[in-house]
């Protein structure tokens, strides 16, 4: 068996889309993209969370860190200290890790890590 790619649910879906795709720089898949189901060739697509549900949800600015989230997108670049700069230059919240990791916070508090190769 093998993981096939994986999706994350989403409150505010124009905005997390142009956080992975401009702020981040994923490529999409522009075969199986759509306005309501923006992915990427990093393995992932967004999906929003349905009306009902999404009104329930507060997202607070900063975001409140989801570190009890059972999930976290790891990415792997080949120059990490480069993309921790350019990140942080475009505001992204990042905390450097000992092990060679950074660790990011997407704009409704979803972890995400960036891994050097």
């Amino acid at each position: 068996m093998k993981l096939h790619g994986a999706i994350l649910f989403v409150k505010d879906l124009d905005r997390m889309a142009s956080f992975y795709g401009e702020t981040l720089g994923l490529p999409a898949l522009p075969a199986s993209c759509t306005t309501s189901w923006p992915s990427f060739e990093a393995g992932f697509g967004l999906h929003a969370i349905p009306p009902h549900i999404a009104d329930e949800i507060e997202i607070t600015n900063p975001p409140r860190i989801r570190e009890e989230t059972p999930i976290k997108l790891i990415f792997t670049v080949t120059d990490l200290a480069g993309e921790v700069s350019r990140l942080q230059a475009a505001g992204v919240q990042l905390e450097l890790k000992p092990w060679g990791a950074a660790d990011g916070i997407d704009p409704e508090g979803n972890v995400f890590q960036l891994v050097g190769v």
